[in-house]
């Protein structure tokens, strides 16, 4: 397995890196959010323990790298020291909503500027109320402190952006905000809403299926997914169009049904829109 993991990911058959849903549970309600995380949303963790086995089995299954999302990762208690663990393993971005940084998980967070990783934070406008209107109030002004806390540790900070579409105006003047932030332009995503989950109920984004996305294995604590665009939730209820299958251990198991899936996939998948 890990010679046709090694060979998929370098011919570009799969992306090289693994996906894990540390949670489902957020603090925030955005408006386009692919898995309709909220506060009363039930955390369906993975848990501290099976991410660090993951990234273990990870490293040794031929992956190259490591990503972490949510719901909002840093609700899941630990989690600092479940990262640092898992970046010693393999390169890693964790995603955040960036909200949460306070004193305490900052400092928290110190081990891992030593390490390969990066945290990857939402900011979907230079203007406040834009990127609030869609993330919630106050968030625009949590992520930018939080960048400059992050940036201070000496940890490397991405920024992505989603969006219907910024004038060239406003993606200018977000691109000025990043830089006087030190962020440079090649650690800043910009990317599509995909119309799934929350985005469909306002009519948000672009329609995506197995050929448009990322083939970038997903783990989550209902299975394994084709993409971290795949398990996604609409009406309280998963998408299972994108799922590869329950079964999640060993990692061997949808490692494999990633490549015979992939094998059969037209060239030219994922192509188009990402996530990190």
């Amino acid at each position: 397995m890990t010679a046709a993991v090694g060979e998929a990911v370098e011919a570009g058959t799969i992306g090289g890196r693994l996906w894990l849903y540390a949670n489902y549970r957020c603090n925030l309600t955005c408006a386009y959010c692919l898995t309709e995380s909220a506060p009363s949303v039930t955390g369906r963790e993975l848990g501290p323990e099976r991410m660090v086995e993951l990234a273990a089995e990870a490293r040794a299954a031929g992956f190259a790298a490591l990503g972490v999302t949510g719901g909002e990762p840093f609700l899941v208690p630990g989690l600092p020291a479940v990262l640092t663990e898992m970046a010693a393993e393999l390169p890693l971005v964790v995603l955040s909503n960036g909200t949460l940084f306070n004193r305490r998980l900052v400092a928290e967070l110190a081990p891992l500027a030593r390490l390969d990783a990066a945290v990857q934070l939402s900011l979907d406008s230079a203007e406040s109320d834009a990127n609030d209107a869609l993330r919630g109030a106050h968030s625009f002004v949590r992520a930018v402190d939080a960048i400059r806390r992050l940036r201070e540790i000496g940890l490397r900070v991405r920024i992505a952006t989603t969006s219907e579409g910024l004038t060239p105006e406003a993606l200018a003047r977000l691109c000025e905000l990043h830089r006087s932030l030190g962020v440079p332009d090649e650690d800043h995503v910009v990317r599509p809403i995909v119309r799934r989950g929350r985005a469909v109920d306002h009519g948000l984004g672009v329609s995506a299926g197995l050929r448009d996305l990322p083939a970038e294995l997903t783990i989550t604590a209902d299975g394994a997914f084709w993409s971290p665009f795949g398990p996604t939730v609409h009406g309280g209820r998963l998408d299972t169009d994108l799922l590869l299958t329950r079964t999640t251990r060993p990692l061997s198991v949808p490692a494999a049904a990633m490549l015979k899936v992939a094998g059969a996939a037209p060239p030219g998948t994922g192509s188009e829109l990402r996530i990190c």
